[in-house]
């Protein structure tokens, strides 16, 4: 005879194990760990101006004139340039980017950035995944590289800015002078006749 009544149904554990994901954190660790010593941090080599003493102080800022490209920076992102020497110069005024101020440093360093594009397809198909290969190519490269950019018959830069550019006009242009593979420029400050000589381009 059977008995009266339903059976009571067993009840099911709903615990998840999460014991398998231990192996899978572990490799995502491992993964980023891997990843974040692989990555080489960019940096940016700056030139300055040459503090030697046996340097004199006329000499210091003293450049051929006819390799000389001086670039003012101004307020809402205005770029202007001349070639050569002020008093003999016409200020020209320009953008940023590739058909801008880029167009005018790449047309008077032609000869550096061919040089350096070519360079760098060069230490390209020299890859080596020896450590201490790969580190002999790169110290080679950068000094290579140096001697193109700071050869006799590169460019000349001097850059400018007004108190009214900001600060991001000047990591910007800095950024143009490796893009352009110009080795030898500087920062000065400027001066009143610069100031007159935008103000007359402006007609103000």
């Amino acid at each position: 005879m059977s008995k009266l009544g339903g059976s009571k149904q067993k009840k099911m554990n709903s615990r998840v194990d999460f014991t398998p994901m231990v192996d899978m954190i572990m490799l995502l660790v491992t993964f980023f760990m891997l990843c974040t010593t692989l990555l080489k941090p960019q940096t940016m080599d700056i030139t300055m101006p040459s503090d030697k003493d046996d340097i004199k102080e006329e000499n210091k800022s003293q450049v051929a004139a006819d390799k000389a490209i001086t670039i003012i920076l101004d307020k809402e992102d205005a770029v202007y340039y001349f070639t050569g020497k002020p008093s003999e110069a016409k200020l020209e005024k320009t953008t940023y980017g590739r058909q801008g101020i880029r167009k005018v440093l790449m047309d008077v360093n032609l000869e550096a950035v061919q040089k350096a594009q070519a360079l760098n397809k060069e230490f390209q198909s020299r890859f080596s995944s020896d450590p201490k290969q790969d580190a002999a190519n790169q110290a080679e490269y950068k000094k290579r590289l140096s001697e193109i950019k700071n050869a006799d018959n590169t460019v000349n830069v001097i850059i400018k800015a007004t108190d009214e550019a900001n600060y991001q006009n000047l990591l910007t242009i800095l950024d143009e002078m490796s893009i352009c593979s110009v080795g030898k420029f500087v920062i000065d400050k400027i001066q009143e006749q610069d100031l007159s000589m935008i103000a007359e381009l402006e007609g103000k």
